[in-house]
């Protein structure tokens, strides 16, 4: 683990994307689908401390911190790109922030009663990088307290193929603006988060759109500035979510959803 090196280099893609120009119209989707899976899942009673492990949706777009701060007394978002930091907490005035790798967290035994982890833990070089997250994220949530957690579905054929696609290809076609981690499939997750000492909850997939085809959409209703066209196409792709009911959930998520719990 260099988180050096890791901090260099999420600072530069944190820089780059907040120069480019925006996709609102993907990362509102994007948003709306991790607010519709987390919403019902999350406590009815505010907690008192909830932790976010990244700030990149908070940093680019209106992110989670709005539902967060509703469902906590105190949000705590950590980020190992200080640009990132800097550009969520410019939105966000009430949300604490710190500089830390989600591997080795500057917080005591038990600090936060919930963890939301939306897309972290599959930015690491190899699956070990996700072992040892969940080891860190079981050991700052206290006895009882909630994981919801998502990563990069190795299950879905869409995903393996980009996985195994060189960067600089998926970079060249605009599919990925930054480097892809190791993940895995549904069963490989929950037997981490299990050895990490969580029981396993439930497991879903989220994310059922054909993602490339939609981004690509999306950037020419934008760039058409067709506003009209904005509500009806958003419909449209969360009518893709249906898909979670399906024995093909898998197949078809880029996200696996997994809610656990502290024993």
């Amino acid at each position: 683990m260099d988180t050096r090196t890791d901090a260099r280099y999420w600072n530069t893609v944190g820089s780059s994307l907040q120069k480019r120009p925006r996709q609102t119209l993907w990362r509102a989707h994007s948003d709306a689908v991790n607010v519709g899976w987390l919403a019902p899942r999350l406590a009815a009673q505010r907690v008192g401390r909830l932790l976010k492990t990244d700030l990149f949706d908070e940093a680019l777009t209106t992110g989670l911190y709005p539902l967060l701060s509703v469902r906590a007394h105190s949000v705590f978002g950590v980020d190992i790109s200080a640009s990132t930091l800097r550009a969520a907490g410019g939105r966000y005035v009430g949300l604490h922030r710190a500089q830390a790798d989600i591997r080795a967290l500057p917080f005591a035994d038990g600090a936060f009663d919930g963890i939301v982890s939306n897309s972290t833990l599959d930015h690491f070089d190899s699956t070990a990088g996700i072992a040892a997250a969940l080891a860190e994220l079981h050991r700052v949530l206290r006895s009882r307290g909630q994981l919801l957690l998502t990563l990069d579905n190795l299950a879905n054929p869409v995903v393996a193929l980009r996985n195994a696609l060189p960067l600089r290809l998926l970079n060249l076609l605009r599919i990925v603006p930054y480097g892809i981690g190791a993940t895995c499939g549904p069963g490989r997750l929950q037997h981490f988060v299990r050895q990490a000492g969580f029981e396993v909850v439930e497991v879903g997939a989220i994310l059922h759109c054909p993602r490339v085809l939609v981004v690509a959409l999306a950037r020419m209703l934008e760039a058409r500035q067709a506003a009209p066209l904005r509500p009806p196409f958003l419909r449209c792709l969360m009518a893709f979510e249906r898909l979670a009911r399906w024995r093909t959930r898998f197949l078809t998520g880029y996200f696996i959803a997994i809610v656990a719990r502290k024993g």
